[in-house]
């Protein structure tokens, strides 16, 4: 497997940390302590081709492969943990669902206005009975005239404040389970749906994670997404992609961590030289150093295989599990070389150490990544 990146997807990576550094990096303390949604980087960041990116560019897309992707999220997540899970949330959970199992209709209305960042798409699976045991879903979808009533409450959904689309997920049979799940692409206006702030949270702030209370919300046959009953499998999909861009994002962050703990080994001095001679810190940076290689070749290699086949389910969770527990150690570490000067309010690294911490929660907790990774491994031996 080659490791180096093609020209053009250099050349992607460099057009990301480029607009990271001029127009991320200014404002990410910013949108951390006031807990705003960036609605205006979003757009921003459309218009460089951070959404979309691997929609073809028939339906307005950059026609990007995953890896280039990938790294473009690792990039922004190195200036804002936030605005990266922001991308990944229109990119992976919205766009390519839309892609992947949309009608032309569909892609018509949704693709490219979500693509430029006129658009903000949101995902709502989460429950509050439906969390790791995603398929114990409890909002319903009943058929009535020309279509489908929704009723039930989603919690946690990302990006939801600015939100004018979303993916639901609601239960269309008796049966319980994968099987007994569709898809809709539900406009965020429609009457029936009310949002409501969520409690604060410790990192990530400014995602816009709204709960979605349903009541009675109707909509037509043509918001069904694939099949009636397979949405579970179309979510499940689509979390392949979200779980590898998700690593990519908790790297950003754990490389940002060790930058700032090499910078401050480098220039601060204890017993008459800088602290990065001492041993108890050279150990926890290379460390911190191997681990992050580490879960980027994991990474990496899931990326690859999100272009060649259609599941990969056992490399993505491999990926998110490895890198988000690099980037939890990496932030953990440089908050201990920093000492007092990273344990306050407003360092840098204090913020890593948030952001890099719900990266072991979100889009499937760690324990869920081992759950996945077992159950996959046990299948393929099993076979043998």
């Amino acid at each position: 497997m080659l490791l180096e990146l093609s020209p053009a997807q250099e050349e992607f990576r460099q057009l990301a940390r480029a607009f990271a550094d001029e127009h991320v990096r200014p404002i990410a303390s910013r949108i951390d302590e006031e807990n705003r949604f960036p609605r205006e980087l979003v757009r921003r960041a459309g218009a460089h081709g951070l959404l979309g990116v691997t929609v073809p560019c028939e339906w307005g897309g950059g026609g990007r492969d995953f890896v280039s992707y990938a790294i473009a999220i690792e990039e922004i997540a190195k200036a804002s943990a936030t605005l990266a899970v922001i991308l990944v949330v229109t990119n992976s959970l919205v766009l390519d669902p839309i892609l992947h199992f949309g009608t032309p209709s569909q892609k018509q209305r949704w693709l490219s206005r979500l693509a430029r960042g006129e658009l903000v798409g949101a995902f709502a699976l989460s429950e509050e009975h439906a969390g790791s045991d995603a398929a114990n879903q409890r909002t319903a979808a009943t058929m009535t005239e020309g279509g489908f009533c929704l009723e039930g409450t989603k919690v946690w959904v990302a990006n939801a404040e600015a939100a004018d689309v979303a993916i639901v997920i609601a239960a269309t049979s008796l049966r319980h389970g994968e099987r007994g799940m569709t898809a809709f692409v539900v406009p965020l206006d429609s009457p029936g749906i009310k949002a409501s702030a969520t409690l604060d949270s410790l990192g990530v702030r400014g995602l816009g994670c709204r709960h979605l209370e349903l009541r009675r919300v109707v909509v037509s046959e043509e918001a069904v997404l694939g099949e009636r009953d397979e949405g579970f499998k179309a979510a499940l999909w689509a979390l392949d992609g979200a779980r590898v861009a998700i690593a990519a994002q908790a790297l950003g962050v754990g490389d940002a961590a060790l930058a700032a703990a090499l910078e401050h080994a480098r220039a601060r001095q204890a017993f008459g030289r800088p602290i990065g001679r001492y041993q108890a810190v050279q150990w926890m940076l290379a460390d911190m150093a191997t681990q992050l290689d580490a879960a980027r070749m994991l990474m990496l290699k899931a990326a690859v295989l999100r272009d060649a086949q259609p599941r990969i389910s056992l490399e993505a969770a491999m990926a998110k599990l490895q890198a988000s527990e690099a980037a939890h150690h990496a932030a953990d570490k440089a908050l201990q070389i920093l000492a007092s000067a990273g344990y306050r309010r407003g360092a840098q690294v204090e913020r890593y150490f948030r952001d890099a911490r719900a990266a072991e929660i979100y889009s499937g907790t760690s324990e869920v990544q081992r759950m996945v990774i077992a159950e996959q491994i046990l299948g393929v031996r099993a076979a043998q």
